[in-house]
């Protein structure tokens, strides 16, 4: 991103707009709107088994049970699947940082450095530099997906849709017009739009919502997560959801996967900043465990780590968690980091406009050679997320307003507002492109959620029912 940023800024305002509006005529906006599965596409199936390769085990049945809940909840862990599908396709090459995985449970409240309350992207595991309409596409598909599933028409899946390409052309005509420190600066503050919600039954709803993301903090998590045993706080065991490192290995096995984790949080001590380090040094590790997360991360290696400060009423719940290469990076150039939690974080610095404070990363090396790189944060800090399932279809369509105006804000911090603006025009052409292609794709969806449940049946996959 940095070679890009850096040759833009020798371009003019009029250029870059005049390179904007000439990328019409490699990808016309109407043509978005097309989607035609490649007579190459892959299976699905094999694109799910080739991510469980390298994932534990024992776990991978339990990303399939999760997956098979719904078309939605498949969705959400076939980022990769999405990814084959745009990566081969045509595109703008209007390059900006993506998310890799903006559907819209990704969007969801967070807590700021200094204590207020932003709605912002979360999930980061999968962002990388690239086109950015492959970012739009993913959250219009999830609307559609989302709008089935609670029996939604297509009248009302197309106003979401077409209501969150809106606002995510509209606000980047603004970022277009601003100077770049404001752009930078921009934040969605969640009271700010509660305000601006269009009745009172959705300001109340997102009023209780923003009261229960602030509960959502180490605290809760540590009532939640942990118990007094012989006078110390541990972790609760719930396996396998929740696996204390003293019930995962026996003996000698326990200690030495214990100092791996203890090297791990060391050396990503190294990555806070000065303050931060001083900061976490005010906490020990009391207590580690495994933890499964999500619906598409079900296999990947998390452990959770319990620290207390001044004392057991004074925690601090951090999640070291591993990440592999982007979804994104096969169809992409590389996104310049030897390590792929750096990459991580990197994009998360470079899209939220609030993050984590205790955010960093690290590489671990394993007695046999084997090199897996984490990222780490807070486990909870004040997140509030969205039930789709309890939304009417106005709620969809606000909603999706919402994540279209977020995700314009997260693109402008690295890409090229100007250019990305006169790209999209002030038609609504690109909007309605999107509703065609979110459609088709969410029929492509349900093709794959169809052929997955039957590798499930057949004997190919083996899926296992946890209650979360």
């Amino acid at each position: 991103m940095t070679a890009t940023s850096s040759a833009r800024s020798h371009f003019t305002v009029a250029e870059r707009a005049a390179q904007g509006r000439a990328a019409r005529s490699v990808l016309r906006r109407s043509q978005h709107a097309r989607f035609v599965p490649s007579g190459e596409r892959p299976d699905p199936v094999d694109i799910l088994e080739g991510q469980s390769a390298t994932r534990v085990g024992e776990l991978v049945p339990i990303r399939y049970g999760r997956m098979l809940e719904s078309p939605f909840r498949f969705y959400r862990g076939a980022a990769a699947i999405m990814a084959a599908d745009l990566g081969p396709a045509s595109h703008t090459s209007m390059t900006t940082q993506l998310c890799g995985d903006a559907h819209l449970l990704n969007f969801r409240m967070l807590a700021s450095p200094e204590r207020r309350l932003v709605f912002d992207i979360n999930d980061f595991d999968e962002t990388h530099p690239g086109p950015f309409e492959w970012d739009v596409k993913r959250l219009s598909a999830s609307l559609v997906i989302a709008g089935r599933a609670n029996g939604f028409d297509e009248g009302q899946r197309s106003a979401a849709v077409k209501e969150a390409v809106e606002h995510y052309r509209e606000r980047m005509h603004r970022f277009a017009g601003m100077h770049t420190l404001d752009v930078w600066y921009a934040a969605d503050d969640a009271e700010q739009l509660e305000a601006l919600l269009p009745d009172e039954e959705m300001r109340r709803r997102a009023s209780r919502a923003m009261a229960k993301a602030r509960t959502r903090d180490s605290v809760q998590a540590f009532d939640k997560l942990t118990h007094v045993v012989d006078g110390v706080c541990r972790f609760a065991p719930d396996p396998p959801l929740i696996t204390p490192l003293r019930d995962l290995l026996p003996g000698v096995e326990n200690d030495d996967l214990e100092a791996w984790l203890r090297g791990l949080l060391g050396g990503y001590r190294r990555t806070l900043s000065s303050e931060r380090r001083h900061l976490l040094d005010r906490f020990h590790i009391v207590d580690m465990a495994r933890k499964v997360v999500g619906v598409g991360s079900v296999g990947t290696r998390c452990w959770i780590i319990l620290l207390v400060g001044r004392d057991d009423d004074d925690p601090l719940i951090l999640q070291a968690k591993e990440a592999g290469e982007s979804v994104l990076a096969p169809y992409t150039e590389r996104a310049g980091f030897d390590q792929e939690g750096e990459r991580v974080v990197a994009g998360q610095r470079l899209m939220q406009t609030a993050g984590d404070i205790f955010l960093g990363w690290e590489r671990a090396v394993g007695a046999d050679g084997s090199r897996r790189d984490f990222y780490i944060r807070q486990l909870h800090d004040w997140k509030g997320i969205v039930q789709p399932d309890t939304m009417t279809a106005g709620m969809l369509r606000v909603f999706g307003g919402l994540c279209g105006a977020s995700l314009a804000r997260a693109h402008a911090r690295s890409g090229d507002p100007i250019a990305i603006a006169a790209y999209l025009g002030t038609s609504d052409s690109f909007d309605r492109a999107l509703a065609q292609f979110a459609e088709a794709y969410a029929d492509q969806n349900e093709r794959d959620y169809d052929a997955f449940r039957q590798a499930v049946e057949s004997g190919r996959l083996t899926a296992a029912t946890v209650a979360a």
